[in-house]
């Protein structure tokens, strides 16, 4: 029987604590602490995460329940849940922001390489967003509907891993296309994204710094077809368009041409017609 280190333990090893030392001096995060500690801090969030717990009283009753075992994971003792939650409150949340960007930069680079079974060598994105429901009575900082508090998670994934390299929450009423002002484009990267942002003032940024996209039309889209490619409708493409927009408004965000694709995408027991 293997009596070495846990396996949360040697998860944990992986992760650059001298790194997060410096971030916690800091950012101050460790002054005048004396019971929870950052380390500790993040090594019980980490641990309620990879252990799906739901609540501060649940991640206080399966810590306690293994009271012998947490000094072998990097836990002096059982945690209160009300010293937890001070800690949620008080703590400053940059320290984790920045220990998580570091994360995800050690992480991409491990996946750089990854096949995405495409012929490209650009980095692919997915942008699109998620709502959360909370309770209004304890979130009345998040409004949504008159009876209903929520938050939204925006998420920029990289595709080579499936790793985030842009997370930013918001209240629930922010619309997802807001979340396009927040990206920093990269360079010949392409952005995968639903019809929710599709703004051509904001996409013609995207173009203007490189970047590619790829997002879904409107029907009430207006524009004019300039000249059709060749397509194999073997394929599933019905049609490869280089189209100009011709409304006034959107012709002024977005002045130079498009390129506008329809294909029908065979899923079993179902055909859906995409148009791009």
């Amino acid at each position: 029987m293997y009596a070495g280190k846990t396996l949360f333990a040697q998860l944990m090893d992986f992760l650059p604590w001298t790194t997060f030392a410096r971030i916690v001096t800091r950012y101050g995060g460790d002054h005048r602490i004396r019971t929870l500690p950052c380390t500790e801090h993040f090594r019980i969030l980490a641990f309620a995460q990879l252990t799906y717990r739901e609540s501060l009283r649940d991640i206080e009753a399966c810590l306690a329940a293994q009271a012998a075992k947490l000094y072998h994971i990097g836990i002096r003792k059982p945690v209160k849940r009300a010293t937890l939650a001070d800690a949620n409150e008080r703590r400053d949340w940059r320290i984790y922001a920045e220990f998580a960007q570091r994360l995800i930069a050690q992480a991409r680079k491990l996946y750089a390489t990854e096949d995405l079974g495409l012929e490209l060598s650009n980095t692919v994105y997915a942008l699109d967003s998620t709502t959360i429901d909370l309770c209004l009575t304890l979130f009345p900082w998040a409004p949504f509907r008159r009876t209903k508090a929520a938050v939204k998670m925006h998420t920029l994934l990289d595709l080579r891993g499936a790793i985030p390299s842009f997370i930013h929450i918001s209240d629930g009423k922010l619309h997802d296309v807001n979340a396009l002002d927040m990206l920093i484009p990269e360079p010949a990267a392409i952005y995968v994204m639903d019809q929710a942002y599709l703004d051509f003032a904001r996409l013609f940024t995207l173009h203007q710094a490189g970047a590619f996209f790829v997002t879904r039309a409107r029907k009430d889209n207006d524009f004019r077809r300039l000249y059709s490619a060749p397509c194999d409708r073997r394929q599933g493409i019905i049609c490869d368009q280089t189209v100009t927009l011709t409304g006034f408004r959107s012709h002024q965000r977005y002045p130079i041409h498009l390129r506008r694709i329809r294909f029908v995408s065979r899923i079993p027991k179902r055909a859906r017609r995409w148009s791009f």
